[in-house]
């Protein structure tokens, strides 16, 4: 069958879809029009699904897309649909449901069979191009579908009938009955200290997941705390943490925390840059307010457009060898750090002995050994053991290093550089906002806070329709997709923090506003839960509903967050009973698998804490006094009310200013004052 020199993925924005518009494979973007092609021409569709910067995704494309007698046989049998997993979560998670159904897992790539009806009858992952890894070689998969379409269709039909109702099925909430326990949140942290690794920190084995919202969630309670500490300490020391240039890989392989799955995805890095500043509020440890500057540097750097939006992911390949950019030889480290000799200075000595670079090194690409072998920088050695034994001070030593870490960081950019994934989610910029506005509070560092401001106009403008509705996408100066339950819920996360952070009560409102159509377009009365489409969105096999995390904050944890907010500051108690209502439906749920809800554990816990109002009015300047000892203390679920004047919120009302500080708990008040000290004296009561 002939084609064009490009396919139809040409037209589209998503870097994902770009990478396939040169293949020979005549692919469709996802629409209505495909499945109408696959009714006229009475063939299947086969439904690819990826991101762009999957490791995997690239090793199939290069096997089986790019081959012409693949490509062929797929373009005379199939109407061959690609869809990039983060620009359509609603087609991915419906179709990795049906993936999980029929195979007992999931992931990307992913590959499933359709009726032109679109109901899914077999699926699977990563296919190769020859039969191995018990797998059967796509060709052979390819061909035996084809055949059974033409020869078994009543079959294949009445199966892949059976399976939607199956998926339809999965995605109605089997609600708990009744009041939640009043130990609950004990036996969340019970259950996961039984999965809890006390040697390297983190849950369970290989492979190992950041978990920042369980890490959260920790952090909230006196008898999960250590759990939370020691982990993120052992993360940051380890190869998932980018020694370098900051910011953390998607996840671990192994236990250790040494060896990562090298892509980045801004997701992780927000997140875990809040957890990090969360953890330094409880500790006073500088460490950990390091690695948070050090990951918003990284995400300012490398994942920030000019237009103020934040870039979703970068690769983990380089040149088609997985961590190319980050490993390194010591020769590579010497010729970077000599002095004039070319065995290389002290200062290339301190750097392979702190982060642990051999000659035999710790990695090797199984894809590409002829790579060889190379070394992940991890701290091996902490700066603080080594003073010592080379009789330096802590600081000299550390100054020599970072000096060192600068100097490797400019030689490792100018080596070719993993890919990029420019397009520009609302939902995950939402966890950008609420990073940096955070960041801006705590740290007291306003430039961070300028970076989220520039963030929240850029969204306002660029990615908000007329009725307030958001959209899910954007790219090339085009937004797209109408906008999901995670978009306007996490990107109102992230304005409440903004609020906190820079006292514009416009955020706020803009939160409520958001808020609205969160309430109006995504809840579920039935159900007693928010549905991750709106009524508006393509009707799919179902809508589905998500209260577990994945990697990210789920969008029934983010809703359920947000009307506990909106109940806190607008003394909303529809929207705090609708949040109580979501944690109860999943509270089943959430004790069976209690590492898989570290969002809604959150909505739990904030909904067992007391009311707690801190309003600080006043100038800027008058406020600045307050607001740093404020950002001393971690009040997770407290109302902070930073305003100029009192008035817009109940908690300002009526309350002169001139920089004065008001808290209460359960609407009783401590005295008023403008002195930071009693300030600090009421909050360490709290």
């Amino acid at each position: 069958m002939n084609r064009p020199a490009q396919n139809r993925l040409a037209q589209e924005t998503s870097p994902y879809l770009l990478q396939h518009a040169d293949n020979p494979v005549d692919w469709w973007p996802w629409g209505e029009e495909a499945f109408a092609e696959a009714r006229r021409r009475d063939v299947p569709v086969l439904l690819s699904i990826g991101y762009s910067t999957c490791h995997w995704c690239h090793v199939m494309a290069h096997e089986s897309f790019e081959d012409a007698a693949t490509a062929e046989f797929m373009n005379a049998h199939f109407v061959s649909v690609k869809v990039d997993r983060e620009e359509r979560p609603d087609v991915d998670g419906v179709y990795m449901t049906a993936t999980q159904l029929m195979t007992g897992q999931g992931g990307w790539p992913m590959t499933v069979f359709l009726t032109p009806g679109g109901e899914p009858f077999y699926a699977g992952t990563y296919f190769p191009p020859e039969d191995r890894y018990g797998m059967p070689g796509f060709p052979r998969l390819l061909a035996s579908v084809a055949h059974t379409w033409q020869e078994g269709r009543d079959k294949i039909e009445g199966n892949a009938q059976a399976l939607a109702g199956h998926v339809r099925e999965a995605s109605r909430p089997r609600p708990s009955a009744g009041e939640l326990p009043e130990d609950f949140l004990e036996r969340a942290v019970a259950n996961l200290r039984r999965v809890y690794d006390a040697d390297l920190g983190g849950f369970g084995g290989a492979p190992k997941f950041p978990a920042p919202t369980t890490l959260d969630f920790l952090l909230t309670r006196a008898d999960g705390r250590d759990m939370a500490l020691h982990t993120l300490r052992q993360m940051g020391r380890g190869g998932i943490y980018d020694q370098l240039g900051g910011g953390f890989h998607r996840y671990s392989v192994d236990a250790q925390w040494l060896v990562p799955h090298f892509e980045k995805m801004l997701y992780d890095n927000a997140q875990l840059t809040r957890t990090l500043l969360r953890a330094y509020q409880h500790t006073g440890d500088e460490d950990f307010a390091r690695l948070a500057r050090e990951t918003l540097s990284y995400l300012e750097r490398e994942m920030l457009a000019p237009e103020g939006g934040f870039y979703s992911a970068q690769d983990a390949d380089t040149q088609g060898v997985e961590g190319l950019t980050f490993t390194w030889t010591p020769e590579e480290i010497r010729a970077v750090l000599n002095e004039g000799g070319l065995g290389g200075g002290p200062d290339a000595e301190l750097a392979l002995r702190v982060y642990g670079v051999t000659p035999e090194g710790n990695f090797e690409d199984p894809h590409r050994p002829d790579a060889g072998r190379r070394s992940i920088l991890h701290v091996l050695t902490p700066p603080a053991g080594l003073a010592r034994d080379l009789g330096e001070s802590v600081e000299a030593l550390t100054a020599r290093l970072d000096t060192a870490r600068a100097r490797l960081l400019a030689a490792r950019q100018t080596r070719p550089q993993p890919g990029t994934d420019d397009k520009v989610l609302t939902s995950w910029n939402g966890l950008a906002l609420a990073a940096f506005a955070d960041a801006g509070r705590i740290l007291g560092e306003a430039h961070y806070l300028d970076v989220a401001r520039r963030n929240a106009s850029f969204v306002r403008e660029r990615m908000r329709l007329p009725d307030g509705t958001l959209r899910h996408t954007y790219k090339d100066g085009v937004a797209r997709v109408e906008g999901l339950l995670e978009d306007h819920a996490l990107y109102a996360l992230g304005l409440v923090a903004l609020y906190q952070a820079g006292g514009d009560l416009s955020h706020l409102e803009w939160a409520r506003e958001l808020w609205g159509v969160v309430r109006g377009d995504f809840w579920d009365e039935e159900a007693g839960l928010f549905r991750s489409t709106g009524g508006r969105a393509e009707a799919l096999l179902t809508r589905q509903a998500q209260g577990f995390d994945s990697a990210v904050l789920s969008d029934n944890a983010a809703a359920a967050l947000l009307g506990l907010w909106m109940g806190r500051y607008y003394g909303d108690e529809q929207a705090e009973a609708l949040a109580r209502r979501t944690v109860q439906t999943y509270a089943g749920d959430m004790l069976a698998a209690a590492g898989g809800f570290g969002g809604l554990w959150q909505a739990a816990a904030f909904l067992e804490a007391p009311h707690v109002e801190v309003a600080l009015i006043g100038t800027p300047a008058e406020r600045a006094p307050l607001e740093r000892v404020v950002a001393r203390f971690p009040l997770p679920f407290a109302a902070l009310a930073p305003a100029e004047q009192g008035e817009g919120l109940p908690v300002l009302e009526g309350r002169p200013g001139g920089g004065t500080a008001y808290v209460c708990i359960g609407h009783a008040c401590d005295l008023p004052t403008r002195d930071p000290e009693v300030l600090g004296g009421q909050l360490g009561r709290l």
